[in-house]
């Protein structure tokens, strides 16, 4: 059984751990004391950063364009803070309940954090999921016809038919290129002789056009017309390979990591025991008035 709840737990502290790089901060050193507050407290450059990474992208644009404005409403926040722990407003609900709720989620995300960035991950077992996994990293770079329909352009089922001709026509030896210059519609491609993309299997595209294309197993493979919102492709494979281990480890090293820790997460989630000591607590009760 899959948890959603568990896995954006993961995502949030995936994100925890890559927070970007925040923009405009000035370069001081760590130590430098940006603010003194009323009580005598400081805020050092380090302790900015500290919070700074945790606010939201716009919010961090805010605060670079009015620093001044953001130190004074941080004073204030942090005098109201220290007014309401002076009142114990942390032992009194609904703040009590807030913090716990606050505090868990919080702790949570940073057990997780430590967990995902501890989880090691050895050379030895990166080549062994590539070599398990090669079909994940093939990678096939094609040369295109587009035969477009619609507007000024031939009907649907005349271009249809003129894609499935030239695939025709291309598996039995024709000039490729030259049925490119003949015939594409896609001005692009058509001025590099049909010249079309690399593509991977995780790349951003179309289904069909993804299924097309992997399905040509050797250099000349001809892939059948494959339809688009405004026209059809035929693809033709100039070259079929597997991205060298060299330039994909990172990538390798990240998808290992990462199933490494989903492992960890559901391991640990099927393991946490729960007594459901209330079972009408469990039962589903429609709101008054409801059917």
């Amino acid at each position: 059984m899959k948890f959603p709840g568990l896995l954006a737990f993961l995502c949030l502290s995936a994100a925890w751990a890559q927070t970007p790089a925040a923009p405009g901060i000035p370069d001081l050193p760590d130590s430098t004391v940006i603010a003194t507050f009323e009580d005598g407290g400081t805020f050092t450059m380090a302790e900015f950063k500290r919070v700074f990474a945790f606010m939201p992208l716009e919010q961090q644009r805010a605060v670079m364009n009015d620093r001044r404005a953001f130190l004074q409403q941080w004073a204030f926040l942090r005098k109201l803070s220290r007014m309401a722990e002076a009142g114990k407003l942390d032992q009194q609900s609904p703040t009590k309940e807030a913090l716990e709720y606050n505090r868990t989620q919080i702790m949570s995300q940073a057990q997780l954090d430590r967990t995902l960035q501890g989880i090691e991950v050895e050379p030895a077992e990166i080549v062994k999921y590539y070599d398990i996994n090669k079909d994940k990293y093939r990678q096939v770079h094609v040369r295109a016809i587009y035969i477009a329909f619609g507007g000024k352009k031939l009907p649907e089922e005349d271009a249809r038919a003129k894609a499935a001709k030239l695939a025709e026509q291309a598996r039995g030896g024709a000039d490729f290129v030259k049925l490119v210059k003949e015939n594409s519609d896609d001005e692009t491609s058509k001025a590099k002789d049909g010249d079309f993309a690399t593509l991977h299997p995780a790349d951003n595209i179309p289904d069909a056009v993804r299924n097309a294309v992997f399905a040509l197993k050797q250099k000349g493979d001809i892939s059948d017309p494959v339809r688009q919102p405004n026209g059809f492709y035929i693809f033709r494979a100039d070259e079929v390979s597997v991205a060298p281990l060299s330039q994909i480890r990172d990538q390798i090293f990240t998808e290992i990591k990462q199933k490494h820790f989903g492992e960890w997460l559901e391991k640990s989630n099927r393991e946490t025991k729960v007594e459901f000591t209330t079972p009408s607590f469990l039962l589903n009760i429609p709101p008054q008035g409801g059917k």
